[in-house]
């Protein structure tokens, strides 16, 4: 793989236009064009569905969902239906997880477990810097954390990933931070009945450092996956949109 990884910081950005930017990165990332690439970065309120969800997972009516200017997809991620919105911090790699040339398109092999355990740990390893304990749980993807008074654990971070038959990835994970979690009420997340999700400020009431989440989102990422991170400046342009505001 190659050790370089260019982070991009795109501030709120709707999420078809981000998604349509990932697959042109994705591109160029395939044909050695462009380095390894993180996007970091917040959406409006979104519900995206993947591969392994349906409709039923999805609460609120479609005049709810218009009240409440929510944009339903549904995307080629894995996993079930999500919610995305402001104050949730996402990533998503567009990394090469297969050397160029390694094999024939269509018959490379990614660990794609491997994957995304380690999405897992730079999550985890991020929230350990504020001092919040997080962990895995068997056959549940994503991270947890416990909180006092509380028997079951609450999800704090979701992901949901996709390798293409040239072993690139696309989308990723999402770290609840501050956002408005009466969002979660219109849907049955991840398809679990029983999901509690849960954000950082719920554990470190006031906390207000989302720039610090980046860093060591970014920080972390590049120690788990062993990458020199550099920054480099989006080209949204390209995909006929911009970000409606830049991190600092």
């Amino acid at each position: 793989m190659n050790k370089v990884c260019s982070v991009q910081y795109l501030g709120l950005v709707d999420y078809q236009c981000a998604w349509d930017y990932q697959n042109m990165l994705a591109d160029e990332v395939s044909s050695g064009e462009r380095d390894n690439t993180l996007l970091l970065l917040e959406h409006p309120h979104t519900y995206t569905v993947g591969r392994r969800g349906g409709a039923e997972n999805l609460i609120w009516s479609e005049e709810e969902l218009a009240e409440k200017s929510i944009d339903v997809l549904w995307v080629d991620r894995g996993g079930d239906i999500t919610y995305h919105g402001p104050g949730q911090i996402v990533g998503y790699p567009i990394l090469r997880l297969t050397p160029i040339g390694s094999a024939e398109p269509g018959s490379l092999r990614v660990d794609y477990i491997g994957y995304i355990r380690r999405l897992e740990q730079v999550l985890i390893d991020a929230l350990a810097v504020f001092e919040i304990q997080a962990f895995r749980i068997d056959r549940k993807t994503g991270v947890w954390v416990t909180t006092p008074g509380e028997l079951n654990p609450g999800k704090i971070a979701s992901i949901g990933v996709k390798v293409d038959a040239n072993g690139v990835s696309r989308h990723g994970f999402a770290l609840n931070v501050n956002p408005d979690m009466t969002y979660w009420q219109g849907i049955i997340p991840c398809g679990l009945t029983q999901v509690k999700m849960i954000n950082m400020v719920q554990i470190l009431p006031g906390f207000d450092q989302k720039e610090a989440v980046i860093s060591a989102l970014r920080q972390n990422f590049g120690l788990v996956f062993r990458m020199e991170m550099r920054h480099q400046t989006p080209n949204l342009r390209q995909q006929g949109c911009l970000s409606r505001y830049h991190f600092n």
